[in-house]
Formats: C-alpha cells, sequence, structure tokens
C-alpha cells in the first residue's frame, strides 16, 4: 500500500470488494440489505452486517481523504440548517458550502441557539484553516452572534433569499434520510453524514454545466482518485 493508503489487513474480501460496497453505501439511497442483494447477484455472498462494519471502518477515511485530495474551497461560505428527526426529537443539521457547492463540513446538533451556532464556527475554522470573505446565512440570530464572535472582520451578507446553494445541498441528505428510515441517535447522523458528504459530493460534479464527454472525462478522472485514496491503484 501507498502511504496514507488504508489498510484492508485481517480481512477476508479484498479491497476491490470492499471499496466497491462502501461505494454503493454512500452513494446512492440504499439500505445495508439492497447491497447484499447487489452483491449476491454478482455472485458474491457478503451479510448487510460485515457491509455495515465496512462503512463504519472505511466510510470515514475515505472522506477524510477525499477532503484532503480536493482543491482549496472558494472563499464565499453558504451556512444553513435544517431540522431532523432523531427518536423523535428534533435536533438541527448544519451545513456549509462554498459558492461552488462544496460541502465544507456538517455538523449535527440538538440545539440551534448561539452556543451551536458558534461550535459549528469554530468547527469550520480549525478545518479549513482560513478565513472567508463572505459568509452569508439566513435571517436567524444565532448567525450573527457566532460571527461576532469569531469571523467579525468577515462580511456577512443575511438573506433568505441569497442561500439556495445551502438550502439545495440539503436534498441529497433527506433521500437518505428517508432511505435510511431516519436516524437511530444523534451520534449515529454526525458520523454517517460526515462520511456521505465527502463521498457522495465526490461522485456528483455539476452535470448542468458539462456535456457529455466533459462528464465522462470528469467521471473518470473522479475514479482514478477514489482508486488512489482507497487504496486500488497501488494494490492493482
Amino acid at each position: 500500500m501507498g502511504t496514507g493508503a488504508p489498510s484492508y489487513k485481517g480481512f477476508r474480501f479484498p479491497a476491490e470488494i470492499i471499496n466497491h460496497c462502501v461505494w454503493l453505501y454512500y452513494r446512492f439511497p440504499l439500505s445495508f440489505r439492497e447491497v447484499e442483494e447487489m452483491m449476491l447477484q454478482r455472485g458474491i455472498v457478503v451479510s448487510h452486517e460485515t457491509l455495515r462494519q465496512w462503512c463504519a471502518k472505511f466510510g470515514q477515511t475515505y472522506a477524510n481523504a477525499l477532503r484532503r485530495r480536493r482543491a482549496r474551497p472558494g472563499d464565499k461560505w453558504h451556512l444553513d440548517e435544517v431540522f431532523i428527526k432523531i427518536q423523535g426529537k428534533t435536533h438541527y443539521l448544519w451545513r456549509a458550502v462554498d459558492q461552488h457547492g462544496t460541502v465544507l463540513d456538517i455538523l449535527v446538533t440538538s440545539r440551534r441557539d448561539t452556543k451551536a451556532a458558534t461550535r459549528f464556527f469554530r468547527k469550520l475554522l480549525t478545518g479549513l484553516k482560513y478565513v472567508p470573505r463572505v459568509l452569508v446565512t439566513d435571517k436567524l440570530a444565532t448567525y450573527g452572534a457566532a460571527h461576532r464572535r469569531l469571523m467579525r472582520g468577515v462580511e456577512h451578507r443575511r438573506s433568505k433569499y441569497l442561500n439556495n446553494r445551502a438550502e439545495n445541498s440539503h436534498q441529497p441528505t433527506r433521500q437518505r434520510e428517508r432511505a435510511m428510515k431516519r436516524f437511530t441517535s444523534a451520534g449515529h447522523a454526525q458520523r454517517f453524514l460526515s462520511a456521505f458528504s465527502g463521498i457522495s459530493p465526490h461522485f456528483r460534479p455539476r452535470r448542468h454545466l458539462l456535456h457529455a464527454k466533459e462528464y465522462r472525462r470528469e467521471m473518470a478522472n473522479r475514479f482514478s482518485i477514489w482508486n488512489d485514496v482507497t487504496g486500488l491503484t497501488t494494490a492493482a
């Protein structure tokens, strides 16, 4: 394996099968049992519990590697929050994207007060290690309070009409939430969505801006990166 490639030592199945199953689960709105059935159709017998273990072990690792490979995100951050139900209780999913739609980070909290917004701002700044030029949010007051605490020098634009890019980025998450019959805990939601937001967008180029030939070329490049970060390139 190359430096930084995940280790598959001790696993009965080859890396190619493991990474393909993880890709299926995070790329499409599939359950573990549906991925199990798809692999069975190919003559590969693997249980849904094994798939769960693979996704838990490798999902975040793959997502982190993909984030390290991407170009530096833009200087205009769009932030938004939506509610999600977990065990009958309302929680909040905070999400930040740049002006190109690149998902910067997510956070699941039980509240959407100033403390939660500040925590999300700190997570963004720590992970990205730079300050944006412009911050775009809706008119939720807690954004303003967190902005004054941590990014006072950054221009802050507040309007529900300017933040469609962040709002639209929640749509794939809603699809997965429905397919999974909701999340079992806040920790489960955070773990899944953190890996999901790193893997799924990698395979979602802005297709409406690309001709067919450009789209195929872009996807081939993205699959090449995927094979590299999952260790297939060095294992071949």
